[in-house]
């Protein structure tokens, strides 16, 4: 007896001395965190504000983001079965504990031990989660758990639970941008909370633990597993009876994608003003109400956009058809959940063997027939539903391919046939310089259970497509203030947010040229009649072997004046200019249009456009040349907001090009406002000549694909880079300056010229954008002159002297005059062989 009264004496004292323990452990925590702790009493005027949204210049919409999926709703308004699905899901004994589940810590205290100090999952109460969501960091750390436990506590004793749950439902991200129970309705089923059915509850109910796995659109096999256990669950807690949950866990699934709609496509743009509004105010920038009104001009962003994925999909359909971008996809949903994995769902799966029989059940209930097409293809619509468009290619998966014809499933169901006007194209691809032989039949090309793009014509017609191969961009630009007004980073955002126009640091190719010959003319060195030898050139380029440039066309064609030369971009000409102008001279020139200094080779390889420049920062290089020789820089913000329009943040004063300002005058008025007059970099004559050199470009040169716009106020240069991996065209009137870049993002060889790739998409946007435009030239300053020459010398001629070409000159950097001299036709009709003087003669 003794022994056994020890015994139960000490373990009486190990348990209070365990309890007491504990205790003194939760209050010296509460003593040492509690000072760093937020103020809860912030959460009882906590505010959801607006969200983020940029305009055109013209105030349409372009881009939303961070919180504007947001709909706040009061307790009262949550339908009893969301409160039932929320507590099944994330905190059985809500009402009841006071803040913190004494159960769900001692998983997460197991779990701890396991980690060696992380915490994995678990043990978070929904106000726990409040408090995180709300005050605290998202570090899955054990001194975290303390502070939001300590939080918890906190707000169970200052808020009401209709409160700390009100806050939650608001807070939580559920996925697609949807923050919040009432927008993630809104979202997945395009419905107000009132009107969800119990499995639509129950879904959105499921996608806090991890809104990407459980996804409906993005996984709905996995999705409808999770949705099934919470109606389980809520069957257990007496939420709902039988027939209600065998009803319920039957239902298909029914959530679509719904997007919030913008005015105009651009991305690109809309990502800039984002990441710009980011680094300026931090996350306030997603809920702080700010608006952000860029330069984009809202009718010549689509021309811009049209204008590249046109020539991007034309480009590829010069090179052959890839294949298809998935193969074998199930059409049913049974017959997906069957292949799908289950990782991740281990409890839910192990609760109940029920939980997976309900989830095939559902999917069985899922089953969906079209018309037209064989066996349920629920899968099929789902795949569709969650696969986003690129610009105007649409997934679709074909259904029948034989013969000549295809038959294809798009999304929504509709059922389309593809003839063989739409499908000869698709020879198959086998390098970026060849193509297979053209298919003799649908199934050559691909077969039924795979995903392929279609393209609806303007005829109503349907062709297969797929996705470029090759990559672009097309940038326009104000050059008189450098505001861009139009801009896509590649063929479409939803295929690749990388954005090639600012990001993509590409060689510049030929499209680099003028500047070397303005070097040239800026200082009176040469002209535009100066003759320079187009002949092979070997140089030390510091490396073990010479460099021996050639031209693109592998020929020379000797002594040649700098204007033909820049028309028919000959690269040992430009050489030859260079060397003489020097480099640390042109470097220095150089950087008077943007061009960064260490991004610029210290070598002759400059003068081929060997430096690595953005498609933006070319554009607006080109802009000096367009505005006459000002320094602009390129700015696409040009206010910000705040409370709907009520509270002006900023507005952009840029510097703008002024020709008609007189010598030191610093500031010009335009419609009503100051602005700085721009720094000038180069000489009004210098540019103006080089501006009509490169008219002859268009109507003589590699840029005469553009002669199709009728119009004798654009002119531009193509650029095509080694192996042809990068393909240029750059040009612009007075009022707009555009650059198309076209590559790959492998660097690989496009297999195509400037002329081919990128100046059909520059026409195509140049022609929609100036439509209707007067003709805008630049007007001639007084400081040019012109004068006959000989084609040949670039001698001047003088007045008696026949025959010549006319160019332009600056007054003071006139050529020396031809001598003059007996013509071979005179010495031939006289019999004598004259002195080639006329001294001579007399």
């Amino acid at each position: 007896m003794t022994f056994l009264r020890t015994l139960i004496l000490s373990l009486f004292f190990l348990i209070v001395s365990l309890i007491g323990a504990s205790a003194l452990a939760v209050v010296g925590a509460a003593i040492y965190f509690s000072p760093g702790l937020p103020d809860v009493r912030q959460l009882q005027n906590f505010e959801l504000h607006s969200p983020l949204r940029i305009y055109t210049n013209d105030s349409k919409l372009i881009g939303e983001f961070g919180e504007e999926r947001r709909v706040v709703v009061d307790f009262d308004e949550i339908p009893q079965d969301m409160v039932n699905a929320l507590i099944a899901a994330e905190d059985t004994n809500y009402f009841d504990h006071a803040g913190v589940d004494p159960r769900g810590l001692a998983r997460a205290a197991v779990e701890l031990a396991r980690s060696g100090g992380a915490i994995q999952s678990g043990g978070s109460t929904i106000t726990m989660q409040v408090a995180r969501n709300y005050m605290l960091t998202l570090d899955q750390t054990f001194t975290r758990k303390i502070r939001e436990i300590l939080l918890a506590l906190q707000m169970e004793k200052l808020l009401s639970k209709q409160e700390i749950f009100e806050l939650y439902v608001n807070k939580i991200f559920l996925g697609n941008r949807a923050y919040g129970i009432a927008a993630a309705a809104d979202t997945y089923y395009d419905k107000p909370l009132s009107e969800l059915t119990l499995a639509e509850t129950a879904m959105i109910a499921g996608l806090p633990k991890a809104p990407s796995a459980f996804n409906p659109l993005a996984n709905s096999e996995r999705s409808l597993i999770r949705r099934n256990w919470i109606l389980f669950r809520m069957r257990e807690l007496g939420y709902i009876d039988d027939t209600t949950y065998q009803s319920a866990v039957q239902d298909p699934v029914t959530a679509r994608r719904h997007f919030t709609q913008t005015e105009v496509d651009a991305s690109y743009v809309a990502e800039m003003a984002r990441q710009y509004a980011v680094e300026r105010f931090g996350d306030t920038a997603y809920t702080g109400g700010y608006r952000i009104y860029t330069t984009l001009d809202s009718r010549l962003q689509p021309f811009a956009r049209d204008a590249l994925a046109n020539g991007l999909r034309e480009y590829d359909l010069r090179h052959g058809w890839r294949g298809a971008e998935q193969r074998d996809i199930a059409p049913s949903l049974v017959e997906a959940q069957e292949r799908t994995a289950t990782q991740g769902l281990e409890e839910e799966l192990s609760e109940s063997p029920e939980i997976r029989q309900t989830a095939r059940q559902a999917a069985e209930r899922s089953q969906t027939e079209i018309a037209g097409v064989e066996g349920d293809v629920s899968n099929w619509l789902q795949v569709l539903e969650r696969t986003p468009n690129y610009g105007l290619l649409k997934p679709a998966i074909v259904v029948n391919s034989s013969g000549r014809e295809m038959q294809v499933l798009a999304r929504g169901g509709e059922l389309h046939t593809i003839n063989w006007d739409g499908l000869s194209w698709a020879r198959a691809y086998q390098s970026p310089r060849s193509r297979g032989a053209e298919p003799s039949s649908a199934d050559q090309i691909a077969v039924r259970g795979d995903l392929v793009r279609i393209l609806e014509t303007q005829d109503g017609t349907v062709r297969l497509s797929q996705r470029p191969d090759a990559e672009g961009s097309i940038v326009a630009q104000d050059p008189r203030t450098g505001a861009i007004l139009a801009l896509q980073g590649g063929f479409d955002f939803n295929a690749s947010k990388f954005n090639r126009a600012i990001q993509a640091q590409r060689q510049s190719g030929s499209i680099f040229k003028p500047f070397i010959y303005l070097a040239a003319l800026q200082d009176g060195e040469m002209n535009a009649a100066s003759v320079v030898n187009d002949a092979p050139v070997v140089l030390d380029d510091g490396s073990n072997s010479l460099w021996r440039p050639v031209n693109s066309s592998r020929d020379f064609q000797g002594p040649m004046r700098l204007r033909p030369a820049l028309a028919r971009s000959r690269n040992l000409v430009t050489i030859r200019v260079l060397q003489t102008m020097g480099l640390d001279h042109t470097i220095e020139f150089l950087k008077g249009f943007g061009f960064s200094q260490d991004r610029l080779p210290h070598g002759l390889s400059l003068a081929l456009g060997s430096a690595s420049l953005t498609p933006m920062e070319m554009t607006n290089a080109y802009s000096v040349l367009a505005n006459g020789g000002f320094q602009v820089t390129p700015w696409f913000i040009e206010r910000v907001t705040r409370n709907d329009d009520h509270e002006l943040i900023d507005e952009a004063t840029p510097q703008v090009a002024c020709p008609s300002c007189v010598e030191g005058q610093e500031t010009v008025e335009i419609d009503g406002r100051e602005y700085p007059v721009a720094k000038r970099v180069a000489d009004a004559a210098a540019t103006y000549i080089l501006r009509d050199m490169l008219r002859d470009v268009i109507t003589s040169g590699t840029g005469r694909g553009a002669l199709s716009l009728n119009r004798d106020d654009i002119v531009g240069k193509t650029g095509t880079t080694n192996s042809q991996r990068d393909a240029w065209f750059a040009g612009f009137n007075s009022n707009l300056v555009t650059t198309v870049w076209v590559g790959k993002d492998s660097n690989e060889t496009i297999a195509e010229y400037g002329a081919n790739a990128a100046l059909p998409i520059w026409t195509d946007f140049m022609g929609k954008a100036l439509e209707g435009t007067p003709s805008a030239v630049l007007e001639r300053p007084s400081t040019v002159v012109t004068a006959r020459v000989d084609p040949n010398s670039g001698r001047r001629l003088h007045e008696d002297q026949p025959g010549g070409i006319s160019e332009f000159f600056h007054q003071d950097h006139l050529p020396d005059y031809q001598s003059r001299g007996i013509s071979r036709e005179l010495e031939e009709a006289s019999g004598s062989q004259g002195s080639g003087t006329a001294e001579s003669i007399f």
